[in-house]
């Protein structure tokens, strides 16, 4: 990128070609005061006319004014050689440029500008919910105004238009105010809106429009004045995501947070990394009286770029704070749970857990732990236990994703990184819903649509990524082999395929290339349901529009032939030359914030940290080196290989760490009979779960704002997780609660002070860790393989040649799922994600907004099946499979396609998860969550 210099108030300042200005002078840390720009909208240069929303019966003549971007005209400054004074979010830099910030003029001209947005906006909040505590109104002589501030005022202290106020000198003669009278909406969720102090800066609708790809806030046209305000009434009503970014940038009180209205400012901030989805958004927590009051995503050059979805803006502090978090360890004594001392239980702990023999004892650990807790996990079952029986939830949605990838790449892992996704010239986006799922890729995708990028969608239901795709590929759940298969057919009857990449870089191309023959197109469209002329059509997309990259999440991977859908992918990428370069590659969208990184510290039965193989002697031995002990030769249990162990009494002593099998499992009644009948039950976890119901001691560990560590997101990058607060009550963090556990069994090596010598101790076991450390990590994430301290981390796999030498093509047969419907159960339920909560609810259900907005488990049904049925919206009705039935209302939609039906597994009342098929991949042995038969009633009143 070509560099360019100039002289700010001279400072020499060096920025690259098509800076801004203000841009310039941000980043040499030199302030301009502006209201209408903000680091996480695009550049004011860039603004193009904003969408006017229509209420009522009313109407606006088409009149382009009303829409354009005029701007706050604040950041005015002097150029060298210009004649009039330029806004510096507007200018770009050029070589040599010399500008002044703050003449006489310009502040002059500042004054000016600001009085006329002053009179736009009360001096004294007239709508003041506290005004009875205000001396204004009570006749005080105090003048509390938007220019000496408050101490009762909410934005006291943190109110952009205060400082610029104060910056620029204007004293209290400003024009006066006409109270505008309008009501504050206090019906949406999470915060209010208070348009009597909106000075038009129109931050917010920017954001919600350029940014998030909304049009919930726009232009509004009511009592014959173009004002800002929301499509409907509420928010909710208009389509808003409440991501929060109109909250973020509103410069004054117009947007305020219910939960921190009267917190005032913040006493420090903490930057740490969002506990939910693996996206790994950067977040800073602000802190007062060592309580979080309040949550802001973190902008430069962050992978969030600034931008959060609702559970990591809003739905954090309820959580961490919540009156039900478990504060003290608990044992069962007769029935019921008792208080006990930290050595209480830790002793009885390992009293019991040492009087099993190795094979008759298992550990699960879990994604929502650090890296430091995973390792730890892992090597006391090793290294103590004496087993490789430890797994975790990746079994339950990434599994197949290693198990593909390392076979055809030789790394199980996303190949690119989130910020080249919108310079992709095409997007597969298959079986996964971006959106909802992982929001903030989501962002990246249809900033992508938005540009140019052609954006494929394969996915039954019709999620909202089909309203900005080029193409729909509504494909039968289960038929992606098929539909991978057909399309890979047409690029090579076509003479599409690169063959050039192929000769170079991968193997067995013949023999996969024969296996296309099998797949006919008109075969491939009676099994997927999708008309040929779209397979066609997506093909030459894919093959033509480089660079192309390939998106996918569990409607992918959990499946019965989910490692084959895997390596489809791998050899769609691998056929057009898709690998090894920017933008491009198959990248999978992991769903939990640390599942990349449990996987990788070696949280599973086959493997030691970095993917080492426990078959291998010679890293079996170093590991037994470093550890001083006798490490177990054969590989262990998977998580649902334990649960069946458990209910055969083969497994008799399970160490459990946050998770919630009773909800997230398959065949969920027989996971909790398989529980029910171990001898001895430990569950780790930050709240009382269903599934910590059933244990007989319960252990209370710290969330992630209460300890240090790293976790590492879906694009293999390892940031830090810092501590903002001290454990509630008396819970530990999960790393110290499994080494004190190790001590007391006898385990040597797990006196660790804290989790950056845990680290320490990961990099000189795995090659991929060797050159992380939390030092390095203070200047921002890294990403793996990072081999020694000097190497800058590794965005993209795969660029020279593959880890495994050459990409391997595998040809695939066709598998159907292993239960489709019949006669008895009609119907095909498929499983869904919430943008609203996260697994098995565990943290989210405890964020009463999150609950306002998604408030209850339903079943989404086709309105050609409801009407079949005779069900209405809203109905409950009972869902049956061959392992279950549980109650939910029924949401008639056109998501779903016909005879299918969708559910989510976040609500307890709801356990959808006592329905779905066991039936495991045989190779990954990941169940087929997203494919069985149910059939559906009406409940009888």
């Amino acid at each position: 990128m070509e560099k360019m210099n100039l002289t700010i108030d001279g400072i020499k300042v060096t920025v690259e070609k098509g800076t801004t200005v203000l841009e310039a002078a941000r980043s040499a840390g030199i302030y301009i005061p502006a209201l209408c720009s903000h680091p996480n909208l695009p550049s004011s240069r860039e603004v193009k006319p904003f969408e006017v929303v229509y209420r009522g019966k009313e109407e606006l003549k088409n009149d382009n004014s009303l829409t354009e971007f005029e701007g706050c005209q604040l950041c005015l400054v002097k150029i060298e050689g210009v004649d009039d004074l330029p806004t510096a979010c507007t200018t770009e830099v050029t070589e040599g440029m010399v500008v002044q910030t703050n003449t006489p003029e310009i502040k002059q001209k500042r004054t000016e500008n600001l009085k006329t947005i002053l009179s736009e906006h009360p001096n004294v909040c007239l709508a003041c919910d506290r005004k009875e505590d205000c001396d204004p109104f009570r006749g005080g002589i105090r003048k509390a105004s938007v220019i000496t501030g408050c101490e009762f005022c909410p934005n006291n202290g943190r109110c952009e238009l205060q400082e610029v106020a104060t910056y620029i000198g204007v004293d209290e003669s400003t024009p006066t105010y006409e109270y505008k009278g309008l009501p504050i909406v206090k019906s949406d969720t999470f915060f209010e809106r208070n348009y009597n102090l909106c000075i038009a800066c129109t931050r917010c609708v920017r954001v919600c429009q350029d940014v998030r790809g909304n049009s919930a806030i726009g232009l509004v046209f009511q009592n014959g004045k173009v004002v800002i305000g929301s499509k409907a009434p509420t928010l909710e009503e208009s389509g808003c995501q409440f991501c929060g970014a109109c909250v973020d940038v509103c410069p004054t009180g117009a947007l305020t947070e219910w939960i921190n209205k009267w917190e005032g400012v913040a006493e420090t901030q903490v930057l740490s990394t969002c506990p939910y989805c693996g996206v790994g958004c950067q977040l800073e927590l602000a802190l007062k009286k060592d309580r979080i009051i309040g949550v802001s995503p973190k902008g430069d050059g962050t992978v969030n770029q600034g931008q959060a979805c609702v559970k990591g803006k809003f739905g954090i502090v309820e959580y961490v704070h919540h009156p039900d978090r478990l504060k003290v360890p608990l044992i069962r004594k007769n029935g019921n749970y008792e208080e006990a001392t930290w050595d209480e239980a830790l002793d009885l702990i390992a009293e019991r857990m040492g009087s099993y023999n190795a094979d008759e004892v298992a550990v699960i650990s879990s994604a929502k732990c650090t890296n430091e807790e995973n390792y730890v996990a892992q090597k006391f079952t090793r290294a103590v236990l004496g087993t490789n029986n430890i797994d975790h939830c990746a079994r339950l949605c990434h599994a197949s994703t290693v198990a593909g990838l390392a076979q055809s790449f030789g790394a199980g892992a996303m190949t690119n990184s989130i910020d080249e996704i919108r310079h992709a010239k095409c997007i597969l986006a298959i079986g996964t819903n971006t959106t909802d799922a992982h929001p903030v890729i989501g962002l990246e995708v249809k900033q992508a649509s938005k540009n140019g990028t052609k954006l494929i969608v394969a996915n039954p239901r019709e999620i909202e990524l089909v309203k900005h795709a080029d193409l729909w590929l509504q494909q039968n759940p289960g038929s992606d082999v098929a539909l991978l298969m057909g399309m890979m057919g047409v690029i090579v009857d076509e003479d599409l395929h690169d063959k050039d990449f192929i000769e170079e870089r991968c193997e067995d191309f013949d023999v996969f290339r024969d296996s296309l023959k099998k797949f006919d197109l008109e075969k491939v469209e009676e099994i997927t349901g999708v008309p040929k002329d779209k397979i066609i059509e997506a093909a030459r997309i894919y093959a033509t529009d480089k660079p192309s990259t390939i998106l996918y999440a569990m409607g992918i991977t959990q499946h019965t032939h989910g490692t084959d859908n895997v390596i489809g992918t791998a050899n769609l990428a691998m056929l057009t030359g898709n690998v090894g370069k920017p933008s491009t590659g198959v990248n999978p969208l992991r769903g939990q914030n640390n599942v990349q990184g449990a996987c990788d510290m070696g949280a599973l039965p086959n493997v030691f940290t970095g993917y080492q193989a426990v078959v291998n002697e010679d890293i079996r031995k170093k590991f037994e080196d470093a550890w001083g002990t006798y490490l177990p030769r054969e590989a262990g249990l998977t998580l649902l290989e334990m649960i069946d162990a458990a209910h055969k009494k083969e497994i008799k002593a399970l160490y459990l760490i946050g998770e919630n099998p009773i909800l997230s499992d398959p065949d969920a009644n027989h996971a909790k009979e398989s529980l029910e009948a171990l001898d001895l039950f430990v569950v780790q976890d930050i709240f009382m779960s269903e599934t910590a119901k059933l244990a007989d001691v319960v252990l209370p560990s710290t969330s992630f704002a209460e300890k240090d560590g790293t976790f590492t997101n879906t694009d293999r990058r390892v940031q830090r997780v810092r501590k903002a607060i001290e454990p509630i009550g008396s819970s530990k963090p999960d790393w110290w609660i499994t080494c004190q556990i190790a001590q007391k069994m006898g385990g040597k090596g797990f006196d660790f002070e804290g989790p950056s010598q845990i680290m320490e101790e990961i990099s000189t076991l795995t090659p991929s860790y060797g050159g992380i450390s939390f030092e390095r990590l203070e200047d921002g994430g890294i990403q793996w393989p990072c081999p020694d301290k000097d190497h800058p981390g590794t965005p993209i796999l795969h660029t020279e040649k593959f880890t495994r030498g050459k990409g391997k093509f595998i040809p695939l047969e066709y598998r159907p799922p292993a239960e489709l419907p019949d006669d008895e159960y009609p119907l095909l339920l498929t499983t869904e994600r919430s943008k609203y909560h996260f697994h098995t609810g565990t943290m989210t259900r405890k964020v009463r907004g999150l609950n306002v907005l998604d408030g209850e488990g339903m079943v989404e049904i086709n309105p050609e099946d409801a009407s079949a049925l005779g069900i209405i919206d809203g109905e409950m009705v009972k869902v049956t499979s061959r392992r279950g039935a549980v109650m939910a209302k029924a949401k008639v939609t056109e998501v779903t396609p016909v005879k299918v039906v969708t559910m989510g597994f976040h609500f307890a009342e709801s356990p959808t998860n006592q329905l779905t098929n066991p039936a495991l991949d045989p190779v990954a042995k990941i169940p087929e969550f997203k494919v069985c038969a149910v059939r559906l009633e009406k409940v009888q009143k």
